[in-house]
């Protein structure tokens, strides 16, 4: 598998965050997708099972193992093969749904019957656990949000990679996963009490991921805080503008057309038109391959409480839009520092939302640098020369 930088970050942040996720109120998900099969994406899921914490990997269980194990092992969840769960049985992907759509947060719970005949009752099952979604395409829109996107692409035929063999890396994939553990469980007590900086540039949503990981971050130093956050806003804003609704990209794509004509008003049969010339949006094909039309640009509006009204152009009075119309909707949802601008600061575009003294500051053993993170994607010393490599970081 290939990873970018920014990519390796934050999956090496996410696999210690496995391992003191008891100290998170909030656990992101990883979401693993590609556009083809063969992209390495169960590849990432397997290097994932042999360093975190308590891993289950698997690709289909029924509603009620999945709901139980989670409940009582708290496990990291290697999920393979995700689109095929999410396309088949209804009532699995939607028991499935409802996991992962609770789970990234600690008071996370499923409801099921239990007991038989007039014994019959319910229980409340626990439903948070660290959690890594691989398929093909995108995961349902409320399971991405909750997710760190981590998109991968199959390799050229000019790239060459090591072949990856479970009985090869067993031995060191263990020396490190305990070292990481030891490290984790030194200062875990320190993690609980932490208030990271967090990026502005990020929405309140993917703060609220990006804050476990950067608390470990934090507690490394070193190179490690500014590098985080910086991997964390390129792969999160990368993918957002594909992954905008289509109201989202509505209302983007209208704010351009306003600020490229430079105007207050504009017809409605304008806009539309207009709208349909921007190659990259769907509006020329956007119902039966016809394109979008005045009374289909309402329809999509309305719910944003836009309607089209008479505007005054010169002599002439068409059912229109004034820019005003639409400023509410424009600052609410597509200005992606909206929620934290009162808490913002002059530290490089990073929200103080919740800052108190970084764990960095407290006393723990810390990895000071960040170099040798890189190599994960070259080729690795193996066994004990490997542990002594990354024990003196450490």
């Amino acid at each position: 598998m290939f990873l970018s930088r920014a990519q390796l970050l934050v999956v090496v942040l996410w696999i210690a965050h496995t391992h003191v996720v008891g100290a998170a109120d909030v656990t992101p998900y990883l979401a693993i997708t590609s556009p083809e099969k063969r992209s390495g994406k169960t590849r990432l899921l397997e290097a994932l099972a042999v360093l975190v914490a308590n891993p289950w990997m698997t690709g289909r269980v029924t509603a009620s193992v999945l709901i139980r194990k989670i409940d009582k092992e708290q496990p990291t969840l290697l999920l393979d093969e995700s689109d095929a769960a999410f396309g088949g049985d209804k009532e699995y992907s939607e028991v499935l749904r409802g996991v992962l759509n609770s789970g990234h947060r600690r008071e996370g719970r499923a409801s099921c019957c239990v007991g038989q005949g007039a014994n019959m009752s319910y229980q409340d099952f626990s439903t948070f656990s660290p959690k890594a979604i691989a398929g093909i395409g995108k995961l349902p829109d409320t399971v991405a949000d909750r997710a760190i996107p981590i998109r991968l692409k199959r390799k050229s035929p000019s790239e060459g990679v090591e072949r990856f063999r479970l009985r090869e890396v067993e031995g060191e994939a263990t020396a490190l996963r305990e070292m990481l553990a030891a490290w984790c469980e030194r200062i875990v007590d320190n993690l609980r009490d932490a208030r990271p900086d967090l990026p502005s540039e990020l929405t309140d949503r993917q703060q609220d991921g990006a804050e476990p990981l950067l608390v470990i971050a934090d507690a490394a130093g070193g190179e490690w805080p500014e590098a985080a956050r910086q991997a964390l806003i390129e792969v999160c804003t990368s993918a957002q503008a594909s992954d905008e609704s289509v109201s989202v990209m509505l209302l983007r794509d209208i704010r351009a057309i306003f600020d490229d004509r430079k105007v207050d008003r504009l017809s409605s049969a304008t806009l539309v038109s207009e709208l349909t010339e921007i190659e990259t949006s769907p509006w020329v094909e956007w119902k039966n391959g016809k394109p979008l039309t005045a009374r289909g640009l309402a329809k999509l509006l309305r719910p944003f409480e836009i309607d089209p009204n008479s505007v005054r152009l010169g002599d002439k009075t068409p059912k229109g839009y004034l820019r005003s119309d639409f400023e509410d909707a424009f600052q609410r949802y597509l200005s992606a520092t909206s929620a934290t601008v009162n808490n913002s600061t002059d530290l490089g575009g990073i929200s103080k939302r919740n800052a108190e003294d970084p764990v960095a500051d407290k006393e723990c053993d810390k990895p000071r640098e960040i170099s040798h993170v890189a190599d994960v994607a070259g080729v690795q010393p193996s066994g004990a020369s490997a542990a002594r490599t990354v024990e003196e970081d450490l």
